[in-house]
């Protein structure tokens, strides 16, 4: 058994494959072609023959060699394989694998082998939501879609029953297993809400060490659905709010007091107005009153003077 890093420090176990794809023998099927249709013309010509002859050894043996020659061409036939661009030819022999064939156009091959037609066009599989617990225990839906090829067509067809089945349903399992080894949202640590490049990066690595057995090559993944379950998705977005507000507050704050700071800088340097301890500590929490609030301050104007 191989083992990998599952992406958030589990195990990946993934079982060793003997067999590998490996070209097998084939050759242009053109020229196979054209001796099918010569050994059929030869045949039907031999019969022709044996009949116009008439007597009973002529005939005999004009219809014996034009029926070889005919059954030669349906052998040859036989053989005659077209294969489609970005497509192979998986062969087997009696129960043995022989070889893949990935050349496109009219090929001949063996012809008494079997031939499993594999197609190594790039797809996508997307999951269907589904809803796990996140790493804080907190129940989300998550979606993903992976995009995959097949790379080895030997395992793809030998080591598993259906490959595509095979990749749909380790998707989803190593779409749980990411979105329960991560918690959905934190600001000290990997969440799965705000470090998505990095969570996608893990996907890709868990799910390459899972789909490897049957020959498949993950070229991306990406998750395309994240929320909270609807059972505590207003709770969520009361406390995500919370936390903004929390945040915002604090930006506020720090602006407010740089300001505060640089005001009373400013009146010194520029000796504008002396002012003692009292005094500047009313400015302050004035200034800190008027940039802090939610609203507009409304001022209210002294006649008189600054100590009245």
């Amino acid at each position: 058994m191989a083992k990998g890093d599952g992406g958030a420090g589990g195990l990946v176990e993934t079982p060793k494959v003997d067999v590998t794809e490996r070209k097998a023998f084939n050759i242009s099927g053109w020229p196979m072609l054209g001796l099918a249709l010569l050994l059929t013309l030869l045949g039907a010509a031999a019969i022709g023959l044996g009949i116009a002859a008439g007597g009973g050894a002529a005939l005999g043996t004009g219809i014996g060699v034009g029926t070889v020659l005919v059954l030669a061409a349906v052998a040859v036939a036989a053989g005659l394989t077209p294969v489609a661009p970005n497509e192979a030819r998986v062969l087997q022999v009696l129960g043995r694998y022989t070889g893949t064939v990935r050349t496109d156009g009219l090929r001949w091959v063996n012809p008494i082998s079997e031939r499993k037609r594999v197609s190594t066009r790039i797809r996508n599989h997307e999951t269907d939501r589904a809803k796990v617990n996140d790493l804080d225990g907190n129940p989300i839906e998550i979606s993903a879609v992976v995009v995959w090829q097949v790379e080895d067509t030997a395992r793809a067809v030998f080591a598993v029953d259906d490959f595509v089945e095979f990749v749909a349903f380790q998707t989803e399992a190593g779409l749980r297993h990411i979105a329960g080894s991560f918690p959905y949202d934190a600001h000290d640590r990997l969440s799965l809400r705000d470090n998505a490049d990095e969570i996608t990066a893990k996907l890709s690595e868990e799910l390459t060490l899972r789909v490897a057995p049957a020959g498949v090559r993950i070229i991306e993944s990406r998750i395309t659905g994240l929320a909270y379950a609807p059972e505590i998705a207003q709770a969520m977005l009361r406390r995500q709010q919370a936390g903004a507000v929390v945040a915002a507050r604090q930006r506020i704050v720090e602006g407010a007091v740089g300001m505060v700071q640089m005001a009373l800088d400013r009146l010194d340097e520029e000796d504008v107005v002396e002012l003692d301890e009292e005094r500047k500590a009313a400015m302050v929490s004035n200034l800190l009153v008027v940039l802090c609030a939610d609203r507009d301050a409304q001022p209210v104007l002294n006649a008189g003077s600054l100590y009245q």
